[in-house]
């Protein structure tokens, strides 16, 4: 029996799991973040990592550093990312 000992560095989640569409994605990238908001992310860093992040402060100009609950500190695109529609 062979094991497969590669872990991915990031896991992408399936279009069919999230709650946005190609207009979204659209919007998205004219939209403005800021600090102390919660947002969905699109690509995971760990397959056992949440799928929020909290934004910290703007490290780019297409950057942000986020935290994520027990994962911890992380530089994102915002192609990695959108804002959580309630």
């Amino acid at each position: 029996m062979k094991f497969e000992l590669h872990r991915p560095h990031a896991v992408c989640l399936p279009l069919d799991t999230l709650s946005w569409s190609t207009q979204h994605y659209l919007e998205q990238s004219h939209q403005e973040f800021h600090a102390s908001i919660w947002v969905q992310l699109l690509e995971l860093p760990s397959p056992f990592s949440f799928d929020e992040a909290l934004l910290l402060c703007q490290h780019s100009d297409e950057q942000w550093l986020a935290w994520i609950p027990d994962y911890g500190e992380i530089v994102l695109h915002t192609s990695q990312f959108c804002q959580i529609r309630s």
